[in-house]
C-alpha cells in the first residue's frame, strides 16, 4: 500500500463525519426539473384518428386472411377432386390397356420386359408429379404434366398395340399370296 490508501485507512472515521440528507438532495433535484405541462398521447384528436384507422386496416385484413383461406382450401378440394378424378379414369385405362400387352401372345417376352421397365419409368415420374402437387406448387401445370404422363402411357401402348396387331394382319394376307 502506498502512503495516500494508508492515511484513508487510518482515518476512515474522520470521512462518516457527514452524512447526505436525501431528502434536501431530491427536492433539490425536483427544483431543477422542468415544470412542463404533460400532453396525454390519447387525448388528441389526431392520434384518435390514427389508432381508428389502424384497427380498422387490422380487422379488414383478418378478415381477408379468414376468407382467402377458406377459398384456397375450396380450391384445392377441387383441385384434389379434380386429380381424383383423373387418376380414376385413367388408372382404369392404362391398367387394362397394360393387362392387354401382357396377355398378347405375338410379343418377345423381352419386348415386354422393356415396355413395363418404360412404364414403370413413367408411374415413377407421375409419383414425383403428385408429392408436388401434395405441396401446392403452381397445381394447374402439374395437373397438366399429369394427364400428359397419362396420355403418354396411353399412346405407347396404343402404338404397341397396333404395331401387333398391324404383324399379324400382314402375316394373315402372306397366307392368301399365290
Amino acid at each position: 500500500m502506498d502512503d495516500f490508501e494508508k492515511y484513508i485507512v487510518e482515518n476512515k472515521h474522520l470521512f462518516d463525519e457527514h452524512k447526505a440528507d436525501k431528502s434536501k438532495i431530491w427536492n433539490e433535484i425536483e427544483s431543477n426539473l422542468d415544470s412542463s405541462k404533460t400532453i396525454r398521447l390519447w387525448r388528441s384528436p389526431l392520434i384518435k384518428i390514427a389508432a381508428s384507422i389502424l384497427i380498422l386496416i387490422g380487422a379488414f385484413s383478418i378478415v381477408n386472411l379468414i376468407t382467402s383461406g377458406f377459398n384456397n382450401s375450396n380450391q384445392n378440394n377441387i383441385v384434389h377432386q379434380e386429380l381424383r378424378d383423373i387418376d380414376t379414369y385413367y388408372k382404369d385405362l392404362v391398367s387394362f390397356q397394360v393387362q392387354l400387352v401382357k396377355n398378347n401372345s405375338k410379343l418377345q417376352p423381352e419386348d415386354k420386359k422393356k415396355f413395363l421397365s418404360f412404364m414403370d419409368e413413367l408411374d415413377e415420374e407421375y409419383d414425383t408429379l403428385k408429392t408436388e402437387m401434395a405441396k401446392n406448387l403452381n397445381n394447374e401445370y402439374i395437373l397438366e404434366a399429369i394427364v400428359n404422363n397419362y396420355k403418354k402411357r396411353i399412346e405407347l401402348i396404343e402404338n404397341l398395340l397396333k404395331q401387333i396387331n398391324d404383324s399379324k394382319k400382314s402375316n394373315e394376307n402372306e397366307g392368301y399370296i399365290l
